[in-house]
This record gives structure tokens, C-alpha cells and sequence, in this order.
């Protein structure tokens, strides 16, 4: 986190008020992609240069040099006019492009103590001495000058359209932190749309600015200065003095003085005159200070886009594994469990169908056989509990790997998802021990079962009808009875699955009673539930815990916002 510190806030209710809005500004994070972050987390940037680089300095100390920021277009002479004002190569002109490598602050001697320190560019460090043509855009360059008056100083900066990103950004950093613009542009480029970009920024933000019309043939002169003055007039800068440079030859690497008088005297009466400094101060400070509500507002709409996106993300996920439960829940019910393996290993106590149609009436020789199932063979009762704890393992398992599978499809589709699928480790599906935590969530839910067995006996007359079956075997017929349904069920399972039913349930009702057998299957159903709802919860959370690492505050919009009302109430 960038911070700038500002002496003397507590006595200058604006000042803290700005600086303040300037740490929400820098704690705002936008790191979700959604459809027009690039340019918002831009804004963003420039809006905390701003009040880094201007704002604050200037609020700080209002009595420091006017700082008039020399910018334009590449190979606009931009270096050759500072040196010409100056009198001296204080600013390596090239040939080469681009050109101005490094932003280069030209100042009177006397007022050194103002740019030496981090009060205004914060982030740039100080260089001094020989110019060299290896500096490069991380440095600022400070030269003391006798040349140029008190008061004013003047930073020749990198080229705004620049082919190499960092100078353009720079550039434009620059260009915020100027109470003055004066932009330079030649003849022949003077409508290019970059520079009008900034310009009309300028004139919305309330910049001062001043323009120089620079390689102008003598033939075109009132043509083009016309034109250009119009087109100020329609961005509203129609207040922006313009000075023009005829094309002339060079003479020791400088304009001839005569056409750059003009600039030069305008240049030092504004630095003799501290009212009129004050004035070109007040200007751009004002026009800076109202920017902050649009350029915040910007920044709390694109908070909440970002809390939106977040949201969107977790809601996927918790779709997707509520479904999943869901699912889980309709197969408890729906009789899908009693398929296959665990109706043959039913079948091999039961029998065939003419044992079905002998329950009602039989039910005694149902205990029986029963009994003898359990106790006289143990064997089949291990078949039958491990088929049942198998089909439930799958069916909870099955549901958790497309609850997994269609949460990273859903994320694709999001915007976010793509980025955290690809960086988040095992998102793609579930967690790579979700077998052994099933396996271990069924074996708790048997346990849970024969405790259920064991409490509902606690009479004497049950108890003894308990010791007769054994708690394990009224267990297994208990899961069975909890899974009874011929819903979802097709052609010769259905007899066989209403069997299953048909026979646990009675042998049930004469261990505990008909009530007590309902409360015991609802009580399972309620338990295996509890249990999946965890363990599906636990799986969500991966997804929950991703979203969470975006650091995607609820708060940002609003801190924004309080920020932003503190800095128009101290206005």
C-alpha cells in the first residue's frame, strides 16, 4: 500500500478528509475480470497518482512553486522548447525515438527544499547531475537553475503517445500532478486524437492549460491558429492561451530566442506574480477536488460489480452442491438404492416371490428365518450390510463428482471462474480423498443406526425381542426399511424392492411397535442427511475459500462512498 504523509491534517479538516478518501482509494481492489475492469483498476491508478502526486502535495503546502508540466506528442520539441526557454540544454533532445526518456524538473535554485523530498512524485526517485541518455522513466531529474525565476518550475515529461507503455503511463502521472499543462504540439499533429484525450480531461477536471503551436510555416499561421483555437473553444479550454513557434532553423541546438519571447515573458510574469500563481492554483486544485466524486463514483460501481461477480461464484457452487443433496435425498426415497447387488444379497434370505406372498399371515416364520439369518449365518448378513453401505457410498459420492464437475463448468462461464479454476489446485473435481470420507460417513451413519437400535430397547419386553434378531441384523433391516420405495423403480424390481419393504417393516413393527419403526426410519433419513449436508458443505467451501482469497470486500463501495461525502462536506 502506497502512503503519502501530510503534515499539519488535523488542523485542515479538507486535507484529512482527502487523504483519507485517498487510503480507501488505495485498499479498493478490483481482481475479478469482469467486462470493463482493465480500464476501471486504470482509472483507479491515475485516480490515486492524482491525489498522491497533487492533491495532497498541494492541500499540504499551498505556498509551494506553481509546477508547470511541459507535455505533448512524440517528437513535438517538447525538449528543445524547455531548453530554449531556459537558455541552456537542461533536457536531452534525440533524434531517436522515442524520446525524453525520464521526466527532467527544472527549478529555481532557492526553491530545492520543495521537489528534493517525496512531497510531490512520490514514487519517482531523485537524480541529479549530469544528464545522461541512459535514464530511464523510475527517476526524476533535478536541475537548479538561476534561469528560471522563483516560484515556477517546469518538468519536461515523456511523450503521451509513446510506443513504450511505461512513458505513456508516466506521462499521463505526470500530467495529473501539474497545476499547470502546457501542451505542445506542432503544425502538422496538432489535431491527433491522443492529446485531445487528455486535453478534454483536462478541461473536465478543470486543469489549467496552455498551448504551444509549435513548427508553424509563416504562410499557415493564422489558418491553423484559428483552427486550433476553435477546437479549444469546443472542449471548453477557450481560455487557454496559445503561443505559436514559427518553423525556423535551429541555432546551438535552441529556437531562436525571438520565437520564444512570448512564452518566456508570460512564463516569468506568472512566476513574479503570486496572486496570479495563487489563481492558476486555485484553478486546478478546485477542478481536481470536484473530479473526486465522478472518479470515486466510477470506483464504488465497480466495487459492487466486483462483490456481484464474487457472488455469482459462490452462489454457483452452492447451487450446485444444494442440488447435489438434493439428488441425494430423492435417492433415499425414490428406492434406487434397493437395486441390484443389494436385492440379490436380500434375495438370498428371502427367497423367492412365494415367500413375499406368505408375510402377512407368516410373520412368525419371517422372524424365524430372520434369526437364523443373522445368527445361524452371519455371512449373508455381512453381504447384505456391505452391499447396502456400497450403494449408498456411490450414491453420495456420485453426486459430489457432478456437483464438482458442473460447479467448474458453471465457473467457465463466469467471470473469475476461468482464472481461479486454472491457479486454484483440485477445483476441477472433488476433494481426492472423498472416497475414504464417504466410506467413513456411511460407517458413522451405521453406527448411528444400531445406537438408535440399542436406545429405542431399553424396556425390558424390547430388549428381549432385540437379543432375539441381534442389534447388527435389525440394524441392516432398519437401512433397508429407510431406503423403501418403488418409486423410480421398473418392471420385475418393483415386486421384488416392495418385498423388501414389505418384510422389513413387518419384522419391525414386531420388534418396536409400527410408530416407533416410522420414527426409527425417519431418524436415519435425518442422520445420513446431517451427515452428507456436512461433508457436501466441506466440499463447497474449497470453492467458498477461493472466491474468499480475492480479497473482494462488501465494505469497499460504502468506505468509498463515506470517503467521498467527507471530502464534499470539507470543501
Amino acid at each position: 500500500m502506497r502512503r503519502v504523509s501530510s503534515s499539519g491534517e488535523g488542523s485542515n479538516p479538507l486535507l484529512t478528509a482527502v487523504t483519507r478518501l485517498r487510503d480507501a482509494v488505495d485498499g479498493a481492489s478490483l481482481p475479478i475480470d469482469v467486462p470493463g475492469v482493465a480500464m476501471a483498476r486504470t482509472e483507479r491508478e491515475r485516480l490515486l497518482d492524482q491525489l498522491d502526486d497533487y492533491v495532497i502535495p498541494r492541500l499540504s503546502s499551498l505556498d509551494a512553486p506553481l509546477l508547470a508540466v511541459v507535455g505533448g506528442s512524440t517528437g513535438a520539441g517538447k525538449s528543445t522548447l524547455v531548453n530554449s526557454v531556459v537558455g541552456r540544454e537542461v533536457s536531452l533532445p534525440g533524434v531517436l525515438r522515442p524520446t525524453t526518456r525520464s521526466p527532467v524538473l527544472i527549478h529555481h535554485p532557492d526553491d530545492a527544499r520543495w521537489f528534493a523530498n517525496q512531497r510531490i512524485l512520490p514514487r519517482l526517485a531523485r537524480i541529479t547531475g549530469k544528464h545522461s541518455s541512459s535514464d530511464g522513466p523510475g527517476a526524476v531529474r533535478l536541475v537548479g537553475t538561476d534561469a528560471i525565476a522563483p516560484g515556477l518550475a517546469l518538468l519536461d515529461a515523456p511523450d503521451i503517445d509513446s510506443v513504450v507503455a511505461a512513458n505513456r503511463d508516466l506521462a499521463t502521472e505526470l500530467l495529473a500532478a501539474a497545476d499547470l499543462w502546457l501542451f505542445v504540439t506542432t503544425a502538422a499533429r496538432y489535431a491527433d486524437a491522443v492529446p485531445w484525450d487528455l486535453l478534454r480531461q483536462a478541461a473536465e477536471r478543470g486543469t489549467a492549460v496552455a498551448v504551444v503551436l509549435d513548427r508553424v510555416p509563416a504562410e499557415s499561421l493564422e489558418e491553423i491558429r484559428t483552427h486550433l483555437a476553435a477546437m479549444l473553444r469546443q472542449q471548453e479550454l477557450h481560455e487557454a492561451p496559445i503561443f505559436t513557434v514559427l518553423e525556423s532553423q535551429l541555432e546551438d541546438g535552441m529556437l531562436p530566442a525571438a520565437q520564444t519571447k512570448r512564452l518566456r515573458d508570460w512564463l516569468d510574469a506568472l512566476a513574479g506574480d503570486a496572486q496570479a500563481r495563487a489563481e492558476v492554483v486555485r484553478q486546478t486544485l478546485t477542478g481536481a477536488l470536484a473530479s473526486l466524486d465522478s472518479r470515486t463514483a466510477a470506483l464504488v460501481d465497480a466495487s459492487a460489480v466486483q462483490v456481484d461477480a464474487a457472488d455469482a461464484l459462490v452462489v454457483a457452487a452452492r447451487t450446485t452442491y444444494e442440488e447435489g443433496l438434493a439428488q441425494v435425498q430423492r435417492g433415499m426415497h425414490d428406492g434406487t438404492l434397493l437395486r441390484g447387488e443389494v436385492l440379490a444379497r436380500w434375495q438370498e434370505f428371502v427367497g423367492t416371490g412365494e415367500f413375499f406372498r406368505q408375510v402377512e399371515s407368516t410373520v412368525s416364520r419371517v422372524r424365524d428365518r430372520v434369526t437364523a439369518f443373522f445368527k445361524g449365518e452371519p455371512a449373508k448378513a455381512e453381504h447384505l450390510g456391505e452391499a447396502l453401505q456400497t450403494g449408498v457410498e456411490a450414491l453420495v459420492t456420485n453426486r459430489a463428482d457432478l456437483a464438482a464437475s458442473e460447479t467448474a463448468r458453471t465457473w467457465r462461464t463466469l467471470p473469475g471462474g476461468a482464472h481461479l479454476l486454472a491457479t486454484t489446485d483440485g477445483l476441477l473435481r472433488s476433494s481426492p480423498d472423498l472416497n475414504a470420507q464417504t466410506a467413513r460417513l456411511v460407517r458413522d451413519w451405521q453406527g448411528d443406526i444400531l445406537e438408535m437400535v440399542r436406545n429405542e430397547g431399553r424396556d425390558r419386553r424390547t430388549t428381549a425381542r432385540i437379543m432375539a434378531y441381534g442389534v447388527n441384523g435389525l440394524g441392516v433391516v432398519l437401512m433397508l426399511v429407510t431406503f423403501a420405495s418403488t418409486a423410480g423403480i421398473t418392471g420385475a424390481e418393483v415386486g421384488i424392492a416392495g418385498g423388501t419393504a414389505l418384510v422389513g417393516q413387518k419384522l419391525l413393527e414386531a420388534v418396536f411397535g409400527d410408530q416407533a419403526v416410522r420414527e426409527l426410519a425417519r431418524q436415519a433419513r435425518v442422520r445420513l442427511v446431517e451427515r452428507v449436508t456436512d461433508l457436501y458443505e466441506a466440499e463447497r467451501r474449497r470453492y467458498d475459500d477461493a472466491v474468499a482469497g480475492l480479497a473482494v470486500r462488501t465494505s469497499q463501495a460504502t468506505e468509498l462512498e463515506q470517503a467521498a461525502a467527507e471530502v464534499r462536506s470539507a470543501r
